[in-house]
């Protein structure tokens, strides 16, 4: 794996029982011998050997300055995800981690002890206890096991309801446009319907001055947003819009014992609707960007946030979606959150996302085809200079090793080093579906998200709205000074009401309005 052999030089402090590495080896190894709390991730792999004696750590304070975990699938990702996820939660961080295949789970549960998991532990001088962490398990839209995630559509907002629309540019702008009204008028979009109701307003006779003086709605663009929802609809994601919305906030939960909370959302129940998960995770990001308060750099970090799948994310997005991408990745970390994008390659992360990954954990590569050749040498170039052949360390490790840089203590990057990773302490596998429904279920927050709700929102007030003046325009409307006197014009005809447009701007429904600002993504702050 390496040059010609240096002389044997003495092991730095930290190092321990390494005296006989050659000079090459003690550099690598002393870039890792951090003195404050840090996370193991394994030992050296130099020249063929494991070094097990020669850590390579990650100190505890960096993991807000995100990350990037790659290698091509079967190469051990998520078993590397849970072995950070554990550690993590000792230290009383909370972790958030996105169960695509399903088989996440078994964090929640016990290891089993057997012959690989001990001959590795052995590998890397580990002492391997089965542990279990304190685990909470979500589901989008209650598709699946777990409580249900929901977001309501004002919170989403256009950009992140764009891509999964799949909106062109024009569109997704006529789109922010029927937000920025529906905000103005205090009309709440809860739920796909809503938004339905407001765009066909909007084009109706009635509706479809409101927009003329900054910029209009073209019929053409409103049929296809229009048919785009009804494709939506037609799919089943309905119930992934609405009330109760799910509070991000709860992703920062620790456990009774101090152990920080691990977040697990399944999704192998909408594995086949990326478009979907990948913006979602999107969606509780930027929710925590703009709740959280500014805090700077902390001893450890209020969450760590997987990203898994993250090339689905990136794959047809707009540049007003990637540049916000890029803003909530540059500024979350001041926020005490640290982000690790999960894929195969780092050429499937955009280069300004990228460049902000200050800790780099990459399994071995394929180079069967040209294309897969091509990957490989981008791959390299991404790394520090290295005393290793990348491109045959890369090709050339087992499941379970991986080439690693990570940010030191003082914010520089450590020495390139081929690691043979530690085994996870959890259950590497599914727990039993009937264990995991049971924890569910005994979970303090499933009361509060089980049961979706439909409040008076936009559908409700313009049908109101429809109904009072078809009912006028009938001859059935209360005759003048009969029974009691007419009352004054509610909150709903002021929101609706074209003919009275101008007097809106003092209406209630636009002090509603007023209060609903948005972040990144087109997101609405949300107000607690």
């Amino acid at each position: 794996m390496s040059g010609s052999e240096a002389p044997p030089a003495v092991a730095p402090e930290g190092v321990s029982g390494a005296p006989g590495l050659s000079q090459e080896a003690l550099e690598i190894a002393s870039g890792y011998a951090f003195a404050g709390p840090a996370l193991d991730l394994g030992a050296l792999l130099w020249d063929g050997r494991c070094l097990p004696d020669a850590r390579i750590r990650i100190p505890l304070p960096v993991l807000n300055r995100h990350g990037l975990v790659a290698g091509a699938t079967g190469t051990g990702k998520t078993k590397t995800l849970q072995l950070i996820a554990e550690q993590l939660s000792v230290q009383g961080v909370p972790v958030f981690l996105a169960d695509i295949k399903g088989d996440v789970s078994g964090i929640s549960a016990p290891g089993v002890s057997n012959d690989k998991v001990l001959a590795r532990a052995q590998e890397v001088h580990q002492e391997w206890t089965p542990t279990a962490c304190p685990a909470e398990f979500y589901a989008l839209g209650g598709m699946g096991r777990g409580i249900p995630v929901r977001a309501t559509v004002t919170s989403f907002g256009p950009v992140l309801l764009s891509k999964v629309l799949q909106l062109n540019q024009t569109q997704e702008q006529s789109l922010g446009l029927i937000f920025h009204y529906a905000d103005q008028k205090g009309l709440e979009l809860f739920d796909l319907k809503d938004l339905r109701a407001v765009v066909t307003f909007l084009t109706s006779d009635e509706g479809k001055a409101e927009l003329k003086g900054i910029g209009g709605l073209s019929p053409a663009t409103a049929g296809v947003i229009l048919r785009s929802l009804t494709a939506f609809e037609a799919q089943g994601m309905s119930p992934f819009f609405g009330e109760p919305e799910f509070d991000t906030i709860e992703l920062l939960r620790t456990a009774s014992d101090g152990r920080g909370m691990v977040s697990v959302l399944e999704l192998p129940e909408v594995q086949d609707k990326p478009q979907l998960f990948s913006t979602f995770l999107m969606w509780m990001l930027a929710d925590l960007f703009h709740d959280l308060p500014e805090v700077g750099d902390l001893d450890k970090p209020k969450l760590v946030f997987f990203f898994d799948e993250a090339h689905l994310l990136f794959t047809g997005a707009s540049k007003a979606f990637l540049e916000s991408i890029t803003q909530t990745v540059r500024l979350i970390r001041s926020k005490g959150v640290g982000v690790f994008f999960v894929t195969q390659t780092p050429k499937d992360v955009p280069s300004d996302v990228l460049a902000q990954l200050g800790n780099r954990v990459q399994h071995a590569l394929r180079a069967f085809t040209p294309d897969d050749q091509k990957a490989l040498k981008a791959t390299v170039k991404t790394f520090p200079n290295s005393a290793y052949d990348l491109e045959e360390v890369l090709t050339g490790m087992g499941t379970g090793e991986a080439v690693v840089t990570v940010l030191s203590e003082k914010g520089a990057p450590t020495p390139v080093a081929a690691t043979r990773l530690r085994a996870p302490q959890s259950l590497m596998g599914p727990v039993d579906p009937a264990a995991l429904d049971r924890a569910v279920q005994a979970s303090p927050l499933y009361g509060r998200y089980a049961q979706a709700v439909d409040r008076e929102s936009a559908y409700e007030k313009l049908a109101a709205r429809a109904a009072a003046q078809a009912a006028a325009e009938a001859g059935r409307a209360p005759a003048k000074g009969g029974g009691r006197a007419k009352e004054e014009p509610s909150v709903v005809e002021q929101v609706v009401g074209s003919g009275i447009f101008k007097s809106l701007a003092r209406s209630m429904g636009t002090q509603i309005g007023r209060e609903i600002t948005r972040s990144l993504f087109g997101t609405a702050r949300r107000r607690r």
